[in-house]
């Protein structure tokens, strides 16, 4: 309970910029939140499906592969299809790495939707945490200049103290959304790793089966 009551306390003490700050951690903790799962789930489905597909690439049944695709809404699906529909007209391994490119690029923005936007709130934050404590001292010293001399160290110190608190509670929320910004921005990229490695693979298979015929 008393740290309760410490909390509420230094969060009252704070001032008027300690509610934009609640809200810049409440919206970038929900967007944390949203991509650490959605990331997590898509990475799941993908490595599900490539699993599935890597039989029928082998043998060469490249029918079943773009009925399993298309039935599924995954980025490797979006990305296979992509060259499995160039097969039928490409004559060079470049026509069919060219699409599986572009299925790279519209798929690429999804897996990194929102994500940037964790750190222009830490950095939102600790902006929001210095301005509020710069008008605190702007207002302490202000109301030091009026108050009676023998109460102008005390009044000081404590004014001080609270002004101080905006940029403490600016740092406290900077500082996760940059570490979770950093796990999230890994975790695409590792997707999008992922990706490319199976595009690789499947033309690798296409060209080999091709050049086995």
């Amino acid at each position: 309970m008393e740290v309760f009551n410490s909390i509420v306390r230094f969060f009252q003490e704070g001032g008027i910029f300690m509610y934009p700050i609640m809200l810049v951690l409440a919206i970038g903790a929900a967007i944390a939140i949203e991509r650490y799962i959605y990331l997590s789930v898509s990475r799941g489905a993908n490595r599900r499906l490539m699993k599935e597909l890597m039989p029928m690439l082998q043998r060469g049944d490249f029918q079943g592969v773009y009925n399993a695709t298309s039935k599924s809404k995954q980025a490797i699906s979006q990305i296979l299809s992509y060259g499995l529909g160039r097969m039928k007209t490409a004559k060079h391994r470049d026509d069919i790495e060219m699409a599986m490119e572009e299925g790279m690029m519209e798929v690429i923005p999804r897996l990194e939707k929102r994500t940037h936007y964790l750190a222009t709130y830490a950095n939102l934050a600790t902006l929001l945490g210095l301005l509020g404590t710069i008008i605190g001292l702007i207002n302490a010293f202000t109301a030091v200049a009026k108050a009676d001399p023998s109460q102008k160290a005390d009044l000081l110190s404590a004014s001080i103290s609270t002004a101080m608190n905006t940029t403490a509670f600016g740092l406290m929320v900077a500082i996760p959304l940059l570490l979770v910004h950093t796990v999230i921005q890994t975790k695409t990229t590792e997707i999008i790793d992922s990706l490319e490695m199976a595009a690789v693979k499947f033309v690798n298979l296409i060209t080999d089966k091709g050049s086995s015929k």
